[in-house]
């Protein structure tokens, strides 16, 4: 019997074990900047594409990162928040994609990014998506009809919280999930994950306040965040709302489906931006 009783408190150790990594990593398990690397491994020369390199300071003090990649007559301002690992260097084709579509597109790195200054939160990256958007609209003087915020992943989350406290022109969620605790109890199902959640990036409450058309894009084939989240993120947002279906996985669903992806967003600038 005490060897039984020995064996159920070393599993019950090292289960408690097991919960308080899960709580107190949570940081390292959602930001990834080092992943592949930190460093800038490019820039849009690199792809044949003019750029501004762009310092911004939040309200909070924290220095930014980020590139303007102007357009010549563009459509529209694309203002992009990219997903959690890598930084701005790692999104050379989208910027393309972009700016082939007639899009001029502002990218930053979030705090602890590249070579943007200080540690990720929350609440920092909130103040990152805010003072992006504040540079648009007060210093490049962008007409925020004519903006339209782009969150892929994670930047979904913060797409949402900043549409739903400024009025932009549009907003697309590619690859989003619903909020942090959802998506953890999809991918940790045998934890309490959702109980232990340090996180909320609540993106379906945030779009409970969008009133600008939203295009949220999925694909059925994503390994990381279950198709149900597009999904029940398009049933939130209010109208106008469109669904782009992806083919292919998380991190290359967007160039794996083409055409079909790059027809999905034209049409969607045309019918919901503003001519210049």
């Amino acid at each position: 019997m005490s060897t039984i009783i020995a064996a159920a408190l070393t599993a019950a150790g090292a289960y408690a074990a097991l919960l308080l990594a899960l709580y107190f990593g949570q940081p390292h398990l959602l930001y990834l900047p080092d992943l592949p690397t930190r460093q800038l491994v490019a820039t849009p020369q690199a792809i044949g594409l003019a750029y501004e390199t762009v310092w911004l300071t939040t309200a909070d003090g924290v220095r930014l990162h980020g590139w303007y990649v102007p357009a010549e007559r563009p459509r529209g301002t694309l203002l992009f928040f990219h997903g959690n690992a890598g930084n701005i260097s790692h999104r050379l084709d989208s910027l393309r994609i972009f700016h082939e579509l007639g899009l001029a597109v502002l990218i930053i790195d979030y705090r602890g990014y590249g070579q943007s200054e200080g540690r990720p939160s929350e609440a920092g990256t909130h103040e990152d998506a805010l003072a992006a958007w504040r540079h648009l609209v007060e210093v490049r003087r962008a007409d925020p009809a004519r903006i339209v915020v782009f969150g892929r992943s994670l930047g979904a989350a913060l797409g949402a919280w900043l549409a739903a406290r400024e009025q932009a022109g549009a907003l697309i969620l590619e690859s989003a999930f619903t909020s942090v605790p959802e998506l953890a109890g999809d991918l940790y199902w045998w934890l309490p994950a959702r109980r232990l959640a340090r996180f909320e990036y609540a993106t379906r409450d945030y779009l409970l306040d969008v009133r600008c058309p939203v295009l949220v894009v999925h694909s059925p084939e994503d390994e990381i965040i279950p198709y149900r989240h597009g999904r029940a993120l398009y049933e939130a947002a209010r109208p106008p709302k469109e669904f782009l279906r992806l083919r292919g996985d998380h991190n290359r669903g967007f160039l794996l489906s083409g055409q079909d992806y790059i027809g999905g967003l034209d049409a969607f600038f045309s019918r919901h931006l503003p001519p210049g």
